[in-house]
């Protein structure tokens, strides 16, 4: 605590904040990162979720796409991702015998799968082809843009060279291009639910959120493919963590900050004691809202974000069977698992939590990390065959949670995931449960609720808010760096950082990247 005067201060430990502080301490700026929990890393994180069991499960965010590895590169991160040979697979809820697989190593048997479903879903095997081929031309064209300043409206409709593909992703609600394109509800469904994540809307809103959802879903390092981290999530954090201290910065934990100030001071308390830290910029890690709340400021009404999702997590003995016969539990789970997640089923889980009810069946997607990554478990629970599943629940908005119903809530919600999982398979999901230490089933619920009491994550909105576009409207201010780079807020020193900064959603350290980019540029003059 000798020093107490930096170039910057960075208010949260996040991964975000990391990718800052090693960026700017590599540049020679002095940093100081405040993080209120013992450990760094936010929700890139991995964690011993069930006493006494040895499996160090991503507790909270799960899979990389956005990750530049550009970024990679730069910091010299130690970081494996490895991509999984199946992208997906969506039973057919109103035939569970049969579902969509899309393999990557074997097309013909994707095809096959299509036409074992029936009823036109076999014609949009090959529509799809045309679909994802659009979407990687939009990836190609503005996944190179993130990490430099934005490009204007203008100038990205310029880059990706294709007014129909711009119109049908950019303006027109993402509903119209997949209804015009695919034909079957189930097919549909299994594209769309990349337009949803911790998102509530519906696909053919104006607010053209679920657009912009769906963009960030797709464009990650030009193939919009989502990769599993070797030794889980916190293998990310920690090498960021590394990279930063090795380049000098100053990491404190359990530093919780209490107010932040116009002048760059920032108060925090550490050990029963307050301190100060000064810095010419303060780079915040944490969501707008809780910023204005760090600056005094009385919340705007109507301005809190609102998360849309349950999280839940599992693990097994073995993977469970299911009724799909054609389709192994291995290839199943080896990709992104779709559950009640056709078209119409979307729809109408979210009318049905837009009226204030839980959706029935609730739509959900798994996934099964240690089948690619077995290093998160134990010798002996690899050798016992264990496995663990990750599974998201849709729209499951904050509004319907309260810290007067959350314990029951998250009852039910675990209880409609165990549901909507036993829906499709032969065995109850629920008899395949390993037991803690205690005797307790290995299955945890993390509520929008229980993601802001463990994460400061306002209303357990996983992007700190409404996610924005990868640009600038034309007629938008570039005057300053902050403004240049996405990451300004009302106060000329103190810039976004995280995940509420343009661009910043998801684990991909491009708020990070992007404030010390403008930081340094501030500085520098």
């Amino acid at each position: 605590m000798e020093k107490t005067e930096f170039d910057v201060v960075i208010v949260g430990g996040g991964h975000n904040g990391l990718t800052a502080a090693a960026y700017l301490a590599r540049a020679g700026k002095s940093v100081a990162v405040l993080e209120r929990e013992a450990h760094f890393g936010g929700a890139a994180v991995s964690a011993a979720a069930f006493k006494g069991v040895e499996a160090r499960l991503s507790r909270y965010s799960y899979l990389v796409s956005l990750f530049p590895e550009r970024i990679i590169r730069e910091l010299g991160l130690n970081i494996d991702l490895v991509h999984r040979r199946y992208s997906s697979y969506t039973p057919n809820p109103h035939d569970t015998a049969t579902g969509l697989l899309i393999d990557g190593g074997d097309p013909e048997a994707s095809r096959k799968s299509f036409a074992r479903v029936g009823h036109g879903a076999e014609a949009d095997f090959d529509q799809l082809d045309g679909f994802y081929a659009d979407t990687g031309k939009l990836a190609q064209a503005l996944f190179p843009t993130v990490c430099e300043p934005l490009p204007t409206r203008s100038q990205a409709r310029e880059l990706v060279g294709d007014d129909k593909l711009w119109t049908e992703f950019i303006e027109e609600p993402l509903g119209e291009v997949i209804t015009r394109r695919l034909s079957h509800d189930l097919v549909r469904g299994m594209v769309a639910t990349d337009a949803l994540i911790g998102t509530f809307t519906s696909l053919d809103d104006p607010s053209l959120d679920a657009n912009r959802c769906f963009l960030y879903h797709v464009i990650g390092n030009g193939t919009g493919d989502w990769d599993i981290p070797v030794g889980g999530m916190g293998s990310v954090s920690k090498e960021l963590e590394r990279a930063a201290r090795d380049a000098g910065a100053v990491l404190l934990p359990d530093a919780e900050v209490t107010a932040i100030s116009d002048d760059g001071r920032v108060q925090f308390q550490r050990g029963g004691t307050t301190y100060a830290f000064t810095g010419q910029r303060v780079l915040s890690n944490v969501s707008p809202w809780v910023l204005e709340g760090l600056l005094g400021n009385s919340p705007v009404s109507g301005t809190r974000p609102e998360g849309a999702q349950i999280k839940v997590n599992l693990l097994l003995s073995r993977l469970p069977k299911l009724r799909d016969q054609s389709v192994s539990p291995e290839a199943a789970f080896g990709g992104t698992f779709h559950i009640n997640e056709d078209y119409g089923q979307l729809e109408g889980a979210y009318q049905a939590a837009l009226a204030g009810a839980l959706p029935q069946p609730l739509p959900c997607e798994i996934y099964c990390h240690s089948l690619t990554d077995p290093s998160i478990l134990s010798g002996e629970l690899v050798t016992a065959g264990a496995q663990t599943l990750t599974v998201f629940g849709l729209h499951v908005p904050d509004r319907l949670v309260t810290e007067e119903n959350n314990e029951q809530l998250r009852g039910e919600l675990q209880a409609a995931v165990l549901a909507s999982l036993n829906s499709v398979l032969a065995e109850p999901i629920e008899d395949l449960l390993l037991r803690d230490a205690d005797g307790n089933p290995c299955v945890e619920a993390k509520t929008t609720l229980d993601l802001e009491h463990a994460l400061n994550m306002s209303g357990g909105n996983i992007f700190h808010g409404p996610l924005q576009w990868p640009f600038l409207e034309d007629d938008s201010p570039r005057i300053s760096p902050a403004e240049r780079w996405g990451v300004a807020t009302s106060h000329a020193n103190i810039y976004m950082c995280g995940a509420g900064a343009r661009r910043g959603g998801g684990v991909s350290g491009l708020g990070g990247h992007n404030a010390a980019m403008a930081v340094l540029e501030d500085l520098q003059g």
